[in-house]
C-alpha cells in the first residue's frame, strides 16, 4: 500500500494516526492514489462525481448527478426530502456503490467497496440519524474502532485524555465519561460531530448537523466548519435551514427528484431562487399568514397554573385560547419538552391544569387524549411512529380507543377514508396507503405523525419541533395545515428552536430559560434580539 494513503496526524488535537501497515482495497480498481498530503493542483477538485446514478431494484434514487467538491470551500446540497441527497452522500461514504458513473479522487478514478475505504481516502460523514451506542460512554463512542491501545487492550486513561483534547478544540463541553444514554438529543448530535472529526478527514460530510441543536450549539458547529475550511478541508453541508445555508456556504447545489439541477456561488443567488429550484414551483411565502385576523376569545381553552416537576421545570403558568398558536422558545435544556410531556400525561407534576375552566388530572397519555390533547413529539422515529407498519396503520394508531369497537377492531372504511384524507391533505408522497412508514423520507414521516393526531380532531395540539429535519416544501405544507387548524378553532402549542419559525407562526411567544417561563410576548412586531435577550439571560424578566 502506498504510504501516501496513510493518514497524517489530524489537525485537531487528540486524533490518533492510523497504525502503520493499515490496509484498504480503496485502490483495488485503479491502483495507488495521490496522497492527501502530496502536491496537488489547487484548481483540481478533491473529489469529483461524474454522472452518478443509484438504483434500488426498479427505483432509480439518483439520476446522473455530477459535482465538484473543492478544498477550503463549504459545498451545500439542497433539496426536498426524497430528493436523493442522503443516498448520494452514502455513495461518497462507501455505504452504497453507484449503479453507474464514477468518482475521481484528486483527478484519478476510485472505487469505495466499504466505508473503511472512504475513511482511508480521507472522507468522514456525520449522519442525520445518530449512530451512537447509548450503553457506551462519550469517549468510547467517539473513538469506537480506533481507540488508543496499550499491550493490545484499550488504554482508557489515554482514551479519556484524547477525547477531552478533541472536545476542547471543538468547543464542546461534555464529560467524556458520561454515558450517551444520559445525554440530550442536542448533546448526542455534538458527540456525533466529534466522532466524525476524530478521523483525519480531508472531506467532511455533514447531513443535517443542526437538526437537533439550539442556536447556541449551532454556533459551535459553525465555528468548527470555519476551522475546517481555514485548514483547507472540503466540507459538504446538507441543511433545510436557509439562513444558515446563506451564512456558511461557498457553493450551493440543488437536487430535485434524484436529479442534479444546478450549482451556484452563494453570492450569485437568493433564498427565493433556491426554493423555486428545489420545489419546482413558486412559493410566495415560506411562512403563510392567517387568512383572517385572529380574534382571541375572552375565555382560555387551556390554563396552566404553577406547574412544577422536580428537576424538570418550575412554576409554569400560561393560558391558551381556541384558535391560537402559542410558541415556546428557549435554548436546549430550558425545559420546554418536559413541560409538553407533562401536559400529555407523562410525569406527575404539582399544580393545576384546566380545560374550559374545569380542572383535569392528566396522569397518562390516555387521560390527555380523552381531554382532547394531542402531542407530536420531537422524536418521530422512536416515539411517534412504528416504522415497520404501513401508513394506514400509523395514521389510525391513536384512534383505536375512540374509534374502535369494544373488541378493539377498527373498521376498514374508517381506516381507508382517514388514510386517503391524510395523504391528500398533507400531500404525503408514497406508493400507497400500505407502504411501510420506514421507507418514507423524513418529511413524509412527519406528515404521517401529524395525520395520526389530526384523526382525533383534538382541541389542543402540541407540536414539539414539528419541522426538524424537514425540507422547505414539507415545512410549508405543515405550516399551511397549522393555519387551517387554527382557523377552525384548534389551539396549538408550537415548540421550536428555529426563532424565525417561532416568530412567524406564533400569535404569542413564551420564552423559557433554566426550567422557567421568563417572558411572554405578543409575537406581532417582536424582534429576534428581544427574544434571545431573555432566552440567554442577557435580559432579566
Amino acid at each position: 500500500m502506498n504510504a501516501n494513503l496513510e493518514t497524517r496526524r489530524a489537525d485537531l488535537p487528540g486524533v490518533r494516526s492510523r497504525p502503520a501497515g493499515f490496509v484498504s482495497d480503496v485502490t483495488a480498481h485503479t491502483g495507488d492514489l495521490p496522497g492527501k498530503s502530496g502536491h496537488t493542483d489547487p484548481q483540481q477538485p478533491f473529489l469529483e462525481l461524474r454522472s452518478i446514478a443509484k438504483s434500488f431494484g426498479p427505483v432509480e434514487a439518483i439520476k446522473d448527478v455530477s459535482l465538484k467538491l473543492r478544498r477550503g470551500r463549504v459545498h451545500t446540497l439542497l433539496g426536498e426530502n426524497g430528493a436523493g441527497k442522503s443516498t448520494l452522500m452514502k455513495i461518497l461514504a462507501g455505504v452504497y456503490a453507484p449503479t453507474r458513473g464514477e468518482l475521481l479522487l484528486q483527478g484519478r478514478p476510485v472505487v469505495f467497496h466499504r466505508p473503511a475505504d472512504a475513511q482511508a481516502a480521507g472522507i468522514s460523514i456525520i449522519y442525520q440519524e445518530l449512530s451512537l451506542a447509548t450503553n457506551l460512554s462519550v469517549a468510547e463512542n467517539i473513538y469506537a474502532g480506533h481507540e488508543p491501545r496499550r499491550y493490545g487492550i484499550v488504554d482508557f486513561r489515554a482514551l479519556t485524555k484524547q477525547t477531552q483534547q478533541l472536545m476542547d478544540e471543538l468547543g464542546i463541553h461534555i464529560d467524556p465519561g458520561a454515558p450517551v444514554s444520559r445525554l440530550s438529543m442536542a448533546q448526542r448530535q455534538l458527540v456525533e460531530i466529534a466522532k466524525a472529526l476524530s478521523h483525519d478527514a480531508e472531506l467532511v460530510i455533514m447531513d443535517e448537523p443542526t437538526s437537533s441543536l439550539s442556536d447556541r450549539e449551532a454556533e459551535i458547529l459553525f465555528e468548527i466548519v470555519m476551522k475546517l475550511k481555514a485548514r483547507g478541508k472540503a466540507v459538504v453541508y446538507i441543511s433545510h435551514r436557509m439562513d444558515e445555508i446563506m451564512r456558511i456556504s461557498d457553493d450551493i447545489s440543488v437536487m430535485r427528484d434524484g436529479r442534479y439541477i444546478s450549482t451556484s456561488d452563494k453570492n450569485d443567488t437568493t433564498i427565493g431562487t433556491l426554493i423555486n429550484l428545489m420545489v419546482g414551483r413558486e412559493m410566495s411565502d415560506v411562512y403563510p399568514g392567517r387568512a383572517q385576523p385572529y380574534l382571541r376569545p375572552a375565555r382560555p381553552l387551556l390554563e396552566v397554573n404553577a406547574l412544577n416537576l422536580a428537576g424538570k421545570f418550575l412554576d409554569i403558568s400560561f393560558a391558551l385560547h381556541a384558535g391560537e398558536i402559542l410558541g415556546f422558545f428557549g435554548l436546549i435544556g430550558a425545559g420546554r419538552s418536559d413541560v409538553m410531556n407533562a401536559l400529555f400525561g407523562v410525569g406527575r407534576p404539582e399544580g393545576e391544569i384546566l380545560m374550559n375552566g374545569k380542572r383535569v388530572k392528566l396522569r397518562s397519555p390516555q387521560d390527555a387524549i380523552a381531554a382532547g390533547i394531542a402531542f407530536v413529539t420531537e422524536d418521530r422515529k422512536h416515539q411517534g411512529l412504528v416504522l415497520m407498519h404501513s401508513i394506514a396503520q400509523n395514521v389510525t394508531m391513536a384512534s383505536f380507543e375512540l374509534k374502535g369497537s369494544r373488541f378493539g377492531i377498527l373498521s376498514n372504511s374508517f381506516e381507508r377514508n382517514e388514510t386517503r384524507h391524510a395523504i391528500e391533505r398533507m400531500n404525503i408522497r408514497a406508493s400507497g396507503a400500505d407502504q411501510a412508514v420506514g421507507d418514507l423520507s423524513g418529511g413524509n414521516q412527519q406528515k404521517v405523525v401529524l395525520s395520526k393526531w389530526l384523526a382525533l380532531k383534538p382541541k389542543v395540539l402540541i407540536l414539539d419541533e414539528p419541522t426538524r429535519g424537514v425540507d422547505v416544501g414539507a415545512k410549508f405544507e405543515i405550516y399551511r395545515v397549522m393555519r387551517e387548524l387554527a382557523a377552525a378553532g384548534t389551539a396549538i402549542i408550537l415548540v421550536s428552536s428555529e426563532l424565525p419559525e417561532a416568530l412567524a407562526m406564533s400569535d404569542r411567544l413564551a420564552v423559557m430559560r433554566e426550567k422557567r417561563i421568563v417572558k411572554q410576548f405578543d409575537a406581532a412586531g417582536l424582534s429576534p434580539q428581544a427574544v434571545m435577550s431573555y432566552a440567554t439571560g442577557a435580559m432579566q424578566s
